[in-house]
C-alpha cells in the first residue's frame, strides 16, 4: 500500500483497499467519502488520505474507534481529456511554450488522484482547449527541474531556447516555470536576451489542476494572449485577483512572488504592473517597448559565486570573511530599512572591497528605495564603498551582479554597470501611490 504504514495501513488491510478504491470513514459521527490517496515516504503512521467529491485531498487521523469500509474498486487508470485533434490555423500566430519543470499543464489519473506534468502539444491543447482559439501552439522542452534547483547553466539553456524559436519566426514565446523562483529567471532572461523584438512571457500556476481552484488555465491563457500582443520584452503574467477575473503583467525584473499560495501571490515591486488581461484583452498601465523586427540575441556570461546575505540584529563579520575564503566573487546585501548593517558586519565588508570583492546593498523592505546617506550607518557604508543598488529587488540585484561580474571584474565598472538601467529593474522616482496595504475588518 503505497506510502501507508502503522495503525492506517492495518486499517486499510482489514478492507482490501488499494489506492484508487473509494472508501468510507466513519469517525466521531463524522463521515468522509472519497478516493483513497497514496502518501509520501514521509507521510505518519496514523493518518489515511482520501480525495473528496470536491476535488480536494483530506487526511483523516484514524485511531481505535474509526470505521472505515471499501464502497467502490477503483477504475482503470484515465489520463487527463479525451483527446481532440486540433490543426494548425494560418490564420492565428505562431506560439512556443517552452516547458522548464513546472505543472502550468497536467493530466489527473481519476483513479489516483495523482497529477502528471504534461507538455506535449496536444496535451497543452487538451487541458486548455481554449488555446485553438487563440493561438497555434508548439511545445519544446529546455529543463525539467523544480524550479528551486534552477542554475544559471539553466538560465542559459531556457535563453538559447527561447532565442532560437524566436528567430525561427515565432509570434512569442511562454516559458513555463515553477512559481517559487520566477523572478529570478525572469530576471535572468530579461539581462540576458538582446535586441528583443517580441514578447517573452513567464507563467507558472500556484494551484495545481486537479484542485477545482486551480490557476493553471486562466494564467496560460492570459500568457499566450501577451506572447501574440505587440509588446517586446519580458513579463510575468499571474492572476491579479483571487477570483477568475484578470491577470497582471509584470516586467520580469520588478515581480515577486508575495505569498505562498494565493492565487494572486506574483506582485509589482516599486512601479504599477505593465497592465492586465482580462477576457482576452489587454489594457497597458504604463508604455513599453513594441514589436519590431530583429533577431534575438543571447548574453549568458554569469559569475555563478556570488551571495545573497540577508543581515540581521547579532549577524556576526565572520559570514562575510568565509565567503571571501571560499573565493566568493560578489556579495549583495539585503539590509535594513534604507540600507544598512550592524557595525558587526564592518569587517568582513570592509575586507571584501579591499579585496577588489564587490558589495551591493538592497533592502529587506522590499518597497522604497535604498538611500544611504540619510544616517551615519548608511554613509560608513557609503564610505567603504558599497553600491547602493536604489529601488532593485534583492534577487533581481543578485541576477545581475551575477551577469555584471560575467563582463567586469573593475569595481568601478561593476559600480556603473550595477547603477546602469539595464532591464527597467531600476525606477526612476519613488512612487508614494504604489505600497499595497491590508485591508483591515470593520469596528
Amino acid at each position: 500500500m503505497q506510502g501507508y504504514r502503522g495503525k492506517a495501513l492495518e486499517l486499510l488491510k482489514s478492507i482490501s483497499a488499494e489506492v484508487g478504491d473509494r472508501i468510507k470513514i466513519e469517525k466521531a459521527e463524522r463521515i468522509y467519502e472519497g478516493l483513497l490517496m497514496p502518501r509520501t515516504e514521509l507521510g505518519d503512521p496514523e493518518h489515511i488520505v482520501v480525495k473528496l467529491d470536491s476535488g480536494y485531498n483530506l487526511g483523516v487521523k484514524v485511531d481505535k474507534n474509526t470505521k472505515i469500509s471499501k464502497i467502490g474498486k477503483g477504475k482503470k487508470p484515465k489520463m487527463g481529456m479525451p483527446p481532440t485533434e486540433f490543426k494548425p490555423d494560418p490564420e492565428k500566430p505562431d506560439i512556443t511554450i517552452v516547458g522548464t519543470g513546472g505543472t502550468i499543464a497536467s493530466r489527473i489519473d481519476y483513479r489516483t488522484g495523482a497529477v502528471h506534468p504534461a507538455f506535449s502539444t496536444q496535451e497543452i491543447y487538451n487541458a486548455v482547449p481554449e488555446l485553438a482559439d487563440i493561438a497555434n501552439i508548439k511545445t519544446v522542452v529546455a529543463s525539467n527541474v523544480l524550479s528551486e534547483n534552477m542554475t544559471p547553466e539553466l538560465w542559459t539553456k531556457i535563453a538559447e531556447t527561447v532565442a532560437e524559436e524566436l528567430n525561427k519566426g515565432v509570434d512569442g514565446v511562454v516559458v513555463a516555470h515553477g512559481t517559487d523562483t520566477m523572478g529570478y529567471t525572469s530576471a535572468a532572461l530579461s539581462f540576458m536576451l538582446k535586441n528583443l523584438t517580441k514578447p517573452v512571457v513567464l507563467v507558472g500556476s500556484q494551484r495545481s489542476s486537479d484542485r477545482p481552484s486551480s490557476d493553471a488555465s486562466l494564467n496560460l491563457i492570459g500568457a499566450v494572449t501577451v506572447a501574440r500582443s505587440d509588446l517586446a520584452g519580458v513579463y510575468v503574467v499571474m492572476h491579479g485577483s483571487t477570483e477568475d477575473e484578470f491577470c497582471l503583467i509584470h516586467r520580469g525584473t520588478k515581480v515577486r512572488k508575495c505569498h505562498t499560495s494565493r492565487r494572486d501571490a506574483f506582485q509589482t515591486v516599486n512601479e504599477i504592473p505593465i497592465g492586465e488581461v482580462r477576457e482576452g484583452e489587454i489594457s497597458l498601465f504604463q508604455e513599453v517597448e513594441r514589436r519590431s523586427d530583429g533577431k534575438a540575441k543571447v548574453d549568458s556570461k554569469f559569475e555563478e559565486k556570488v551571495a545573497l546575505v540577508k543581515t540581521y540584529p547579532n549577524i556576526q563579520s565572520d559570514i562575510i570573511e568565509d565567503l571571501l575564503d571560499q573565493d566568493y566573487k560578489g556579495i549583495v546585501l539585503e539590509g535594513t530599512g534604507l540600507g544598512h548593517t550592524p557595525k558587526s558586519l564592518y569587517p568582513g565588508i570592509k575586507k571584501a572591497i579591499k579585496e577588489k570583492v564587490p558589495v551591493a546593498m538592497t533592502s529587506q523592505c522590499l518597497w522604497g528605495r535604498v538611500s544611504m546617506r540619510v544616517y551615519s550607518t548608511g554613509r560608513d557604508l557609503i564610505q567603504m564603498g558599497v553600491i547602493p543598488c536604489e529601488d532593485m529587488l534583492p534577487e533581481t540585484t543578485y541576477v545581475k551582479l551575477m551577469w555584471v561580474l560575467g563582463r567586469v571584474k573593475n569595481l568601478d565598472k561593476v559600480r556603473e554597470l550595477m547603477l546602469d538601467n539595464v532591464a527597467g529593474e531600476i525606477s526612476s522616482r519613488s512612487r508614494p501611490d504604489i505600497f499595497l496595504k491590508p485591508i483591515l475588518p470593520e469596528g
